[in-house]
């Protein structure tokens, strides 16, 4: 622990270097993955109104990715189980580096920055024992590995920078083998939680479904300006069933879990495959591709309205007011509480996130 000590100083002060930034790039607000028309894969950057900026190819179906504080640089991930997390300079399109998970890990699809964007840590699974882990990677050594802190649970699936570089960690709680593909091995004894974790390595606080929800698999987070966190949901039971797929929580008190009628919660069909606030953070808004439906609630976990949309799944904090969202079929929406209205549409297959770039957007 001394030593990611030492290492997490060292890398606050090299971080402090000059860099060229997103904004002599163009100032691109969101990155996003998506299928291309020929079958093929590529990692998009997009304005603030969701027009292309650049496009760089992927070697397989990517996920999320991580976008680095200042630099015009990202890691994108593949899906999970993933085999690849390239680093590409957006700048000139080309990968500059390629992380390999340790052996006996795999990636599952996120990342974050901590120490003023000089250790990226990603989401793994140490598939012998199942357990979830933390990989730290020095950004000024190459990305160098140079070390892993638990992650407080199995199956941690997205992972955000809060204050203080906070780690906090959603351990879904499914326990998977790259040789069973996406099998889930645990159904009957997964405990999901929502973790929050110092950089190096101690658990601060850790939060847990009741036991009757112990197959809400905890997803996806964002957080918003004043440190709430929103998780979102993906339930391993029935998909009829009408349970709640968003929790608001901040630390030191319990979750609060969002409700609605009976009709709106069948028609999420048990799965929320993307979360964000609006700028103020009196919004919240889930997405469920399999439902294809946009829920926006209030703070206090009251739904406010929802909008019908096929293939719905990414969602991002908007760059004005509401929320920016992509769907499978090459839309990009911008959503409010009044309304749903159409941005672009291109031949495009967007994936499940849209992640936002700039200080002050969290998603």
């Amino acid at each position: 622990m001394q030593n990611r000590r030492r290492f997490l100083t060292t890398a606050l002060a090299a971080a402090t270097a000059p860099v060229i930034g997103w904004a002599e790039l163009g100032g691109p607000a969101y990155l996003a993955a998506a299928r291309e028309p020929d079958g093929s894969y590529a990692l998009h950057g997009l304005s603030a109104r969701a027009e292309p900026l650049f496009r760089i190819p992927l070697p397989g179906r990517g996920h999320a990715a991580a976008a680095h504080p200042r630099a015009a640089e990202a890691v994108a991930f593949a899906r999970r189980p993933g085999s690849f997390a390239l680093v590409i300079d957006c700048g000139n399109g080309r990968i500059s580096h390629r992380l390999a998970a340790p052996e006996g890990h795999h990636f599952y699809g996120h990342g974050t920055y901590v120490a003023g964007g000089d250790i990226l840590c990603t989401t793994e699974n140490h598939i012998d024992s199942g357990t979830g882990r933390i990989g730290l990677w020095l950004r000024r050594e190459g990305y160098r590995r140079i070390g892993e802190i638990a992650s407080g649970g199995i199956g941690p699936h997205d992972i955000l920078r809060l204050k203080d570089d906070v780690l906090a960690v959603a351990n879904g709680g499914i326990r998977t083998h790259p040789s069973q593909g996406r099998d889930k091995l645990n159904l009957d004894t997964m405990r999901p939680n929502l973790s929050y974790l110092t950089a190096d390595g101690g658990l601060i606080e850790q939060v847990e479904p009741a036991p009757e929800l112990h197959h809400a698999s905890i997803r996806h987070l964002a957080s918003a300006p004043d440190g709430t966190l929103a998780f979102a949901m993906q339930w391993q039971g029935d998909p009829t069933e009408p349970v709640p797929l968003l929790g608001l929580h901040r630390r030191g008190a319990p979750a609060l879990l969002a409700q609605t009628d009976l009709a709106n919660a069948i028609s999420m069909r048990g799965y929320a495959g993307s979360v964000a606030f609006d700028r103020s953070g009196t919004h919240v808004a889930i997405t469920s591709p399999r439902g294809g439906r946009v829920q926006l609630y209030d703070r206090s976990g009251a739904l406010i309205t929802a909008h019908r949309r096929a293939d719905a799944c990414g969602i991002a904090t908007g760059h004005e007011t509401g929320f920016l969202m992509t769907d499978g079929l090459g839309g990009t929406w911008s959503v409010t509480a009044d309304n749903m209205r159409a941005n672009r549409k291109s031949d495009l297959a967007w994936d499940n996130h849209l992640v936002a770039i700039g200080e002050g957007i969290s998603s």
